[in-house]
């Protein structure tokens, strides 16, 4: 079993930054790909980034690309989605994932991924 634990979510005024961390325990993760996913009332939860914790590979959504930087410290089981130039339509609960097959595949939908921490809100003011 692996536990996902958020942090760093909260109220920040557009262009302006926040970096979210998501810490895992309960086993190894050679083969985990780590994925940053956000959700809005009433929708489904959308992909934002994935890492790869055994060679640091990323991949981003259209939509964050060139201002959201996802990133691991291995030796602390943490990933960080440092998020930069934020608008309001980046508002969400941003949720982190562990997807246990993810070094092998481009994992970028909700469903591929195994393991889900509790979510942290941000919210971006006009």
């Amino acid at each position: 079993q692996v536990q996902l634990v958020e942090s760093g979510g909260g109220l920040v005024q557009a262009g302006g930054s926040l970096r979210l961390s998501c810490t895992a325990s309960g086993r190894t993760f050679s083969t985990y790909a780590m994925g940053w996913f956000r959700q809005v009332p009433g929708k489904e939860r959308d992909f934002v980034a994935r890492i790869t914790w055994s060679d640091g590979n990323t991949y981003y959504a259209g939509s964050v690309k060139g201002r959201f930087t996802v990133s691991r410290d291995n030796a602390k089981n943490t990933v960080y989605l440092q998020m930069n130039s934020l608008k309001p339509e980046d508002t969400a609960v941003y949720y982190c994932a562990a997807d246990r097959t993810g070094a092998w595949r481009m994992s970028v939908t909700a469903t591929e991924y195994d393991y889900w921490g509790q979510g942290t809100q941000v919210t971006v003011s006009s």
